[in-house]
């Protein structure tokens, strides 16, 4: 490496140039001597040297280069040594510009407490008694499950009694409703040995770790044994056990039982958070799962973020899996562990299933941000369609045009506008069509839109970041010859058509309009339906308006003695023309008096 390639001082020069071409941890410090970033290498002189040897397009990592005053680095013999230590010291340090993992404290985990007569208890508090913890679930259902399928195969005690030898043999206790209806065997007065109690416990925990099978196993020996001694009441009670146990393997397996001892990894990403899922299969059961997040600090990539999931997860559950199934390569080694990335079969299916957990998580975590931070919402349905439509800006402002007329009569149109993806009706306006005769959409729609953007120009109003024509291609297109070709201006058109049931089917984008994927029943689709649908409603209202009054004032108007007063005060009263038709003289004299009365009641015939 050239000297001319590092553009930062003197002292920095001489670290990196003397940086061995080794595996390892490199920390930066900054002015006052706080570490600000731990990373892993491969090689720390290629890895550390290419922080100072080029632009860096991400305006986060130029600030973090800015800050470093000091590097220091450890060696170690392998990657994975790199990868465990790079994750213990940031940890430790929790340095500023590292990724920062959310903590899991809020989920519970269950407890087989270090105790003479040992309880199980669900706890969100991991205490170093001795005790051993199971855990945490992310998946409460599954928790309870277990928790459910424990109390129904072994009567542990619930009790918080101080069950120590000494205590039981003097005597100090007495059994409880739980004795008597036999859930519990009653060891606080010696009815259940110590020996048979930590029975039980070695068989829940080998429940708890997922070895369901030796469980299964080892019930199937004992109720043979009794059967064979003609023990059958016995026998009767074990093959309940077996049973319940069975039948919680059938539900808990999710694919074939030789598949043992593996991990499964995926992740998902958005702006600033990473979203990783972690599966831990024991005897084809999901024996561990667990969905975290990670705020990422600088631009990591999918590949740097996963490895540091996989070692954060590994070292957490102590997984000695020599198997870890992943979505895509990674340029990543452990001793004794292979990485598959599967294409079909029941690893394909693990793999789906934690896909489809990371996302979930995702979704109810955005959910969550949404209820603290409505905006939230907003920014990302704007950004959904900037990235569908490619659009070079967020589209905060946007006006969706429609048209309504019955056989060309009483022509309007309407635009609705949205500012941050929610209606604006102050800006909504209505429009009567001035120039077009008979039914010609097309025709309607130019001079909509050419009224609307020729006074928006004069005005100097604000120009929509996209504008919406409730139609398809034609709409489009003549909406586009008025923006483009005689108005100059550069606004994307999109178009929303519907189905034969009326119902919003499909957006359509670009010159020749392409169909753009929009899955119903996600939050996009519905935005785009209450546009369209938005803009609809208000063109119909303003037509039936627009008739209604053009059909009172042909029948009111062209009668002696009746002008906007007296037609107003007959609505009011009558509330429509049919009625008055229907009413008598002296009702319709007491509210515009006998002479105008006569004049109504000649020329208002049926």
């Amino acid at each position: 490496m050239e000297k001319e390639e590092i553009t930062t001082n003197d002292y920095l020069k001489g670290i990196v140039l003397n940086l061995p071409d080794s595996p390892g941890i490199y920390q930066y410090l900054n002015s006052e001597g706080t570490i600000i970033y731990v990373g892993k290498a491969k090689n720390l002189k290629r890895r550390v040297s290419s922080y100072f040897n080029r632009e860096h397009p991400n305006g986060k990592t130029r600030l973090l280069v800015s800050k470093i005053a000091d590097i220091r680095y450890i060696v170690v013999k392998t990657e994975e040594d790199a990868l465990l230590l790079e994750n213990n010291l940031i940890k430790k340090y929790k340095p500023r510009y590292n990724v920062l993992l959310k903590d899991d404290k809020t989920y519970p985990s269950i407890c087989v407490s270090n105790e003479y007569f040992p309880r199980i208890f669900k706890t969100r508090q991991v205490i170093r008694n001795g005790s051993s913890y199971y855990g945490p679930y992310s998946h409460m259902p599954s928790m309870l499950a277990v928790m459910d399928l424990i109390k129904k195969l072994y009567p542990i005690r619930t009790c918080k009694l101080n069950l120590s030898p000494e205590n039981i043999r003097a005597g100090k206790f007495n059994v409880c409703l739980e004795y008597h209806i036999k859930n519990c065997k009653g060891p606080c007065i010696g009815q259940q040995s110590h020996e048979e109690y930590m029975k039980n416990i070695g068989e829940i925990k080998n429940i708890l770790k997922g070895d369901t099978q030796i469980v299964s196993d080892l019930l199937m020996e004992e109720m043979q044994a009794l059967a064979a001694d003609m023990r059958f009441e016995e026998a009767q009670k074990i093959k309940e056990k077996y049973d319940l146990i069975e039948n919680y393997r059938s539900k808990s397996e999710v694919v074939n039982s030789i598949i043992h001892n593996v991990d499964v990894f995926s992740i998902e990403m958005e702006e600033n958070s990473a979203y990783i899922n972690y599966l831990h299969i024991t005897n084809g059961c999901i024996n561990q799962a667990f969905t975290f997040e990670y705020k990422k600090r600088l631009n990591e990539t999918k590949e740097e973020l996963l490895q540091l999931g996989i070692i954060e997860m590994r070292e957490r559950y102590k997984s000695t899996s020599r198997e870890i199934i992943v979505p895509f390569e990674l340029d990543m080694e452990m001793n004794n562990v292979s990485f598959t990335v599967p294409q079909r079969g029941e690893k394909k299916h693990l793999l789906d299933l934690s896909v489809m957990n990371v996302k979930q998580y995702k979704v109810d975590r955005l959910k969550q941000v949404e209820k603290l931070n409505p905006e939230q919402r907003s920014v990302r349905l704007m950004k959904e369609i900037q990235e569908q439509l490619h659009m070079k800006k967020l589209p905060n402002h946007i006006e969706c045009f429609d048209n309504s007329n019955i056989q060309g009569s009483d022509a309007v149109a309407a635009c609705v506008v949205f500012k941050k993806a929610k209606p604006s009706k102050k800006d909504y306006r209505k429009y009567i069509i001035k120039t077009v005769t008979g039914p010609d959409d097309y025709a309607s729609m130019k001079e909509v839109v050419r009224r609307r953007y020729s006074r928006a120009i004069e005005e100097g109003s604000p120009l929509p970041d996209l504008i919406i024509t409730d139609g398809g291609k034609g709409q489009m297109e003549v909406v586009r010859e008025v923006i483009e070709d005689e108005l100059q201006l550069h606004i994307p058109i999109a178009g929303l058509a519907k189905d034969r049931k009326h119902r919003t089917s499909e957006l359509l984008y670009g010159f020749p309009p392409l169909t753009i994927g929009v899955k119903q029943s996600t939050p996009l689709f519905h935005l785009l339906e209450n546009i369209q649908n938005e803009v609809h409603r208000f063109a119909i209202t303003f037509h039936r308006d627009k008739r209604s009054k053009s059909q009172v004032a042909s029948a009111l108007d062209n009668i002696k003695g009746i002008g906007e007063k007296r037609k107003t005060a007959l609505l009011k009263t009558f509330k429509s023309v049919s009625r008055i038709r229907q009413a008598s003289l002296k009702e319709i004299a007491a509210v515009v008096g006998e002479a105008a009365a006569k004049n109504i009641k000649e020329n208002l015939t049926e």
